[in-house]
């Protein structure tokens, strides 16, 4: 793990780190939302009650492309519907509930810098680098989402639940509440759909997901996915598959994420590897004379030189010869000594019942 003095921590001390990061990102999400309560017009006029209106970017922009393909069907939101309120503190509440949804969706990047900042101490130093750009590619996924869902999908969910009705003897009269929970719920689900390829990234890490799985399953995928747009968009053929095909294009990303973090395993354990293979080549650069084992040729060698060096040359050997001859004498030592013994002994002739005899020239005399 990292040499940061929080792997000693406490599980209190840990707790206390903790909160000190989710005040952080409350206290950015209060700010914002305070930002977007003073500025209500600009909030409410020119954001939220903008894709119901003729001349928002995404309904001008189909118009024309139905004037070009003569389809008169694809130009929405030309007849703003009017909203209403049937409670005194419905605005006000609605103000108070836009107002904290905006503080979200733009402190998002700094509150979830600020979770990867508590999760970074307990990672270890390869998955720190792994996952060094998680901040960014996160917010940048979550922006892209938010954006989509925006100018996307609410401007064609607020056109078919707008002007659709059972009957003409029926009022359509939306309420603020309704319109604004239809907005916040299409933005906010879009960007975090559009965190699939972040999720994809960490289940590969992880081992539960693999490219065979995902390309297994991409049948599955697409039916769920044209599930969910049919979910978070009117049932209409065209913003179904509008929906649809960013979301496929999403998937196709997260199976090509995994297929590069299962190539970088494979790599990784290749090179844990010891190298075998590559030794015995560098070792065996001049032929067979290098297969055979060093260490007996070693033991081999040996004694060659051994005997090389007990057969001197020269007035060395002249020296040597004569310890050789020594070295019998040595050995017949112990024979002269019995030798000696049976020369000491008496003659038969001395022993006489225990007395000794004279020799004979004793006798003679």
């Amino acid at each position: 793990m990292s040499n940061s003095p929080e792997k000693e921590m406490s599980f209190l001390e840990h707790l206390e780190v903790m909160r000190w990061h989710l005040l952080r990102s409350i206290t950015a999400i209060v700010i914002l939302a305070l930002v977007a309560f003073v500025f209500k017009d600009i909030v409410f006029d020119k954001i939220i009650l903008a894709p119901k209106e003729p001349p928002f970017p995404t309904n001008r922009w189909l118009c024309q492309l139905g004037e070009i393909l003569n389809l008169q069907r694809i130009c929405i939101n030309q007849n703003p519907f009017q909203l209403q309120t049937v409670k005194m503190a419905e605005q006000f509440s609605m103000h108070i509930m836009v107002s904290l949804v905006a503080g979200i969706v733009v402190a998002f990047p700094y509150i979830f810098w600020e979770f990867w900042r508590f999760i970074v101490p307990a990672l270890y130093d390869n998955e720190k680098r792994t996952a060094s750009g998680a901040v960014f590619y996160t917010s940048l996924l979550f922006i892209l989402g938010v954006l989509f869902g925006y100018y996307i999908i609410a401007p064609l969910s607020v056109n078919f639940l707008g002007n659709y009705k059972v009957s003409e003897s029926v009022i359509s009269a939306p309420t603020l509440r309704s319109y604004v929970g239809t907005i916040t719920s299409v933005v906010l689900a879009a960007g975090i759909v559009f965190q699939l390829p972040i999720l994809v990234y960490f289940l590969s890490k992880v081992g539960l997901v693999t490219p065979d799985f995902l390309k297994r399953y991409r049948r599955h995928s697409l039916v769920l996915i044209v599930t969910l747009s049919a979910i978070i968009t009117p049932p209409d053929v065209f913003s179904q598959v509008l929906v649809a095909f960013p979301l496929m294009i999403l998937y196709e990303i997260g199976i090509a994420i995994s297929k590069r973090i299962v190539r970088e395993r494979e790599e990784e354990m290749r090179g844990d590897d010891p190298p075998k293979k590559k030794k015995k080549k560098a070792d065996t650069p001049e032929g067979p004379k290098d297969t055979s084992d060093p260490k007996g040729a070693s033991k081999e060698a040996e004694p060659e030189e051994s005997t090389e060096a007990d057969e001197p040359t020269g007035p060395e050997a002249a020296e040597t010869e004569p310890e050789k001859s020594e070295e019998p004498k040595k050995a017949s030592a112990p024979k002269k000594t019995r030798t000696t013994k049976k020369k000491d002994e008496k003659p038969p002739w001395k022993k006489k019942g225990g007395s000794e005899e004279t020799s004979p020239t004793d006798q003679s005399d």
